[in-house]
C-alpha cells in the first residue's frame, strides 16, 4: 500500500504548462474590459421557486374537484367548502367549534383525542394524543357521473362501503347521520338533491307512497317552515312576513278600524268570595 501512486500530489511538467500557454491565447485588456461592463449590464434574474414542500392535504379547497354531468351534458360545479352559498340551506346544526378543519370533510364523529403512555416498571404518565386516520380520496359518485375529492377518515370509509356509496351516505335520513355529515357533507347532500338521478329518485317514492309530484314553491315552503320549527330561522323575519304586516297595517289606516291592542276578558273583574 505504500507504494501506490498519488496522482494529485505529482507537480505539473514544465513542457506542459508551456503548451498549454502557447494554445491559449492570451486576454488583453481591452477584453478584460468589456467583460467587466457586460457583466455589470446584465439584469440579475430572481429565482423564483417552482415547487412546494407542504403536503397537499393541508392545502385549501379541492382544486382537481370532478364536474358533475347530466343527460344534457355539463351541470352547476360542486360548492367548495369554504364557500358561501345562499341558495343551500344552513346546516342544522351549525359549523364545528372543536376540531375546526373537519368543517371541509367527511370526519364523522372523529377527533384528536389526548391521554398519556404510562410506563408497566415506574408508572410513569407521558401525554400523547390520537388523531383520526386522514385521507385524502376521489370517491364516485352515480347522481353527479363524476369523482369527488374529499378528505376522509377510514371509519368512514368503511360506513360507505357498508350503505352502497357516496351518495347513500350523503342521503342518509337519521339524525347521526346529518351530524356526521358536518358543513361540507351537507353541501354534497345538497349538490346530490339537486341532480336528475335523485330527483327521479324521490319522485317515484312519492308515487310508491301515493302522493303527487311536489312543485318547487312547495319545497321551498316546506324547507321554509321546517327551519323556522328547527330554529334556524327566526319566527316572521322574514320580507314577506314584514311587507305582509305592513300591508295590512295600511289596510287599516285607510278603513279606519280600530286597533285591537289585546283583549280585556277579565280586566277588573270583581271577585266574589
Amino acid at each position: 500500500m505504500a507504494s501506490t501512486l498519488r496522482v494529485g500530489l505529482l507537480p505539473r511538467p514544465a513542457a506542459a504548462t508551456a503548451a498549454a500557454s502557447a494554445v491559449a491565447p492570451a486576454t488583453t485588456n481591452s477584453q478584460q474590459l468589456l467583460l467587466r461592463s457586460a457583466c455589470r449590464q446584465a439584469p440579475v434574474s430572481t429565482s423564483r421557486r417552482l415547487f412546494s414542500t407542504s403536503p397537499a392535504a393541508l392545502a385549501p379547497g379541492y382544486p382537481y374537484q370532478g364536474v358533475p354531468r347530466d343527460a344534457h351534458g355539463l351541470s352547476m360545479p360542486i360548492p367548495k367548502p369554504s364557500s358561501r352559498n345562499p341558495e343551500i340551506p344552513p346546516y342544522p346544526y351549525g359549523p364545528r367549534q372543536v376540531y375546526k378543519q373537519s368543517n371541509g370533510g367527511l370526519y364523522g364523529s372523529s377527533r384528536i383525542r389526548f391521554g398519556n403512555n404510562v410506563s408497566e416498571k415506574h408508572d410513569v404518565k407521558t401525554p400523547r394524543k390520537w388523531r383520526p386516520n386522514l385521507q385524502r380520496r376521489r370517491l364516485w359518485s352515480e347522481a353527479l357521473r363524476c369523482f369527488v375529492q374529499t378528505r376522509v377518515t377510514t371509519r368512514v370509509l368503511r360506513t360507505i362501503d357498508k350503505v352502497g356509496g357516496l351518495d347513500n351516505y350523503l342521503l342518509g335520513d337519521k339524525s347521526q347521520r346529518i351530524k356526521d355529515l358536518g358543513p361540507w357533507g351537507w353541501k354534497l347532500r345538497w349538490r346530490i338533491m339537486q341532480s336528475e338521478i335523485v330527483v327521479e329518485r324521490f319522485r317515484a317514492e312519492r308515487a310508491a307512497l301515493g302522493l303527487g309530484p311536489k312543485s318547487n314553491k312547495a319545497i321551498r315552503d316546506e324547507a321554509m317552515s321546517e327551519a323556522v320549527a328547527m330554529g334556524i330561522v327566526p319566527l316572521a323575519t322574514g320580507a314577506t312576513s314584514t311587507q305582509a304586516l305592513l300591508d295590512e297595517t295600511q289596510r287599516m289606516l285607510d278603513t279606519e278600524v280600530d286597533f285591537v291592542i289585546g283583549k280585556d276578558e277579565g280586566f277588573m273583574k270583581e271577585q266574589r268570595t
